[in-house]
């Protein structure tokens, strides 16, 4: 095993730190994600809209990772492990005060403290992984893909710790589920203030600032600013108004902004490879992290009086927590693009069967899916990381942080219009509803939805109960609570339909990873670039270097570094 400081004891107490602050960023996750249909009810939130306050504490994850990259080698890791610390502490107390205003009678200000406390709450997320990830990629940076993905084995962990202890307590005040997060959180800080942390890997060999920022280059600080740019969007429109032209052209200016800004500085379009990776991330995130969101939510209705839906996420999680602990030995077999290419091929068949199976089958079919989405993170950072060693931090966190980006901004949202959508299909094709409220389907239209739109490119249909109620209002009312009863029972597995749509990421990564598989074997198979002292490749470069990587002179090297 292979460390850059001969500190062993240190580098142990350093590891199983960045361990249990990824754990923390688990407990921050699972305990909203539980939590979202009884946000929902109390807040009187679609599913759309819930999705929204869900991605609200995701997306803002990638400004931080991406965000502190840029600065992370010159503030030093520790002044980062401190402010996501700060965020974890303020994000219990917003949520902790929300709860006890809520229960008060100001909805609108509890909303407003779990909205922008979820915020905050993802910047310390992001900051947690923008500097664990280059630490233990520094310290074992000679079987990157297995310590990575030992490191990653926390998120899973955290969710099962975390799922179990949310279970347990379901009927206990949710002001105690989303203050948990104090007792890692504190754990962590502990750990860590009196570590000492490594040197990065890419400063250490000599690789400038600039060339850093050039493996990025324009084409992954373009995506970066479409991602803002659709955020920027939604706060405008505050989730629903419409956006006048005026701030559509300066949101979009601002993206162009970012991408023209950080190709004017570099003067590289970025490496060819990296940005494809990057592009591939974004579906994977959706696929492990978007599903993940929505699975609880998803599967109540199919599991209710069987079991508690949110054991399917801790189920899946225990797989993944045990598995990557285990990385090693497999990453050394199947190569990391293979791995990733079979872990797509098994996540669509979890998808598609998790979407169509019943009862205790949906086990075996989340069996599937946790092999299938298990290896896929981790993996890609070691992959960056391996491959792209001169992007230093920031190429091993943007990924992660525009990924992240995505399923905030596109992923949660549109899963939860994809859930809508299947509520309207099923209450529409039972004729025993459709026979019975006067109206509800007109020409092979339904009747009973609003229009909405999200972030201006999303459009759905959500369910409207009102229009339904209107329908009805002139029935008995014991055939308008069968009618409600029977909306209900149609509406409560329809959810679950939705995962087979979601089936399609997987299939992209999949054709993705295949076309890598043969990118890779016309230049003699999958080797790890390594960094010698003068910031060199030493063996397996696919020369699809920045434009600018060759131009670096030694003089602008010691000013950047």
């Amino acid at each position: 095993m292979s460390t850059t400081t001969n500190n062993e004891a240190g580098n142990k107490v350093l590891f199983w730190g960045c361990f249990i602050a990824l754990v923390t960023t688990a407990f921050a996750f699972i305990s909203r994600m539980f939590l979202l249909g009884t946000w929902g009810a109390e807040f009187g939130l679609d599913d759309a809209q819930a999705g929204r306050l869900m991605g609200i504490g995701i997306w803002p994850f990638a400004v931080s990772i991406i965000g502190f990259s840029l600065i992370i080698d010159r503030i030093g890791y520790k002044v980062a492990m401190y402010f996501a610390f700060v965020s974890h502490i303020v994000w219990a107390v917003l949520a902790i005060s929300a709860f006890f205003i809520s229960k008060n009678g100001d909805k609108d200000l509890a909303f407003s403290l779990i909205y922008w406390g979820s915020l905050i709450c993802a910047l310390g997320n992001g900051t947690v992984e923008a500097f664990i990830n280059p630490v233990v990629a520094t310290m074992y940076n000679k079987e990157k893909t297995k310590w990575l993905n030992i490191l990653h084995a926390g998120w899973p962990g955290g969710l099962v710790i975390a799922g179990m202890i949310t279970i347990f307590i379901d009927s206990v005040p949710w002001w105690i589920k989303v203050g948990m997060i104090v007792i890692p959180a504190v754990v962590y800080f502990m750990m860590l203030v009196k570590c000492k942390f490594p040197e990065n890997e890419r400063v250490a060999s000599g690789v400038s600032y600039k060339e850093m920022l050039g493996e990025f280059g324009v084409l992954g600080a373009a995506i970066v600013g479409f991602l803002v740019t659709l955020q920027l969007i939604d706060f405008a429109s505050q989730g629903g108004a419409e956006v006048v032209s005026s701030q559509k052209a300066m949101f979009i200016a601002i993206g162009v902004a970012i991408a023209a800004g950080f190709g004017f500085y570099t003067k590289s379009l970025g490496r060819p490879l990296l940005f494809i990776l990057v592009l591939i991330h974004m579906p994977l995130a959706v696929t492990e992290i978007g599903t993940d969101g929505w699975i609880e939510n998803i599967l109540k209705g199919v599991a209710e009086n069987k079991f508690h839906a949110g054991w399917v996420l801790v189920y899946t999680s225990a797989i993944m927590m045990i598995l990557r602990f285990y990385a090693g030995p497999i990453v050394k077999k199947l190569q990391p693009i293979r791995l990733l290419a079979l872990s797509s091929f098994l996540a669509i068949i979890g998808l598609y069967t998790l979407s169509i199976t019943t009862g205790m089958a949906i086990f075996l079919a989340a069996t599937i899916y946790g092999l299938g989405k298990t290896f896929l993170w981790p993996t890609m950072l070691g992959v960056v990381s391996e491959q792209c060693p001169r992007g230093g931090a920031v190429a091993l966190n943007a990924i992660s942080g525009i990924g992240m980006l995505a399923v905030g901004t596109l992923g949660f949202p549109y899963i939860g219009a994809l859930k809508e959508a299947k509520s309207i299909e099923s209450v529409q094709a039972n004729a025993a509803i459709v026979e019975t409220v006067p109206g509800l389907v007109k020409n092979g239209e339904f009747q009973a939805k609003d229009q909405k739109k999200i972030y201006e490119i999303i459009k759905y249909s959500a369910f409207s109960d009102v229009k339904v109620d209107d329908l009805i209002k002139e029935l008995p009312d014991k055939e308008k609570e069968e009618i409600k009863d029977k909306i209900k029972v149609a509406k409560g597995g329809s959810g679950q339909k939705a995962l087979a749509d979601m089936a399609y990421f997987p299939l992209f990564m999949l054709i993705c990873y295949l076309g890598l598989l043969f990118h890779f074997k016309s230049k003699g198979g999958y080797k790890p670039v390594m960094l010698g002292g003068g910031g060199d490749s030493s063996e397996g470069d696919d020369g699809d270097e920045p434009a600018d990587s060759k131009e670096e002179d030694s003089n602008e090297e010691s000013k950047d570094n």
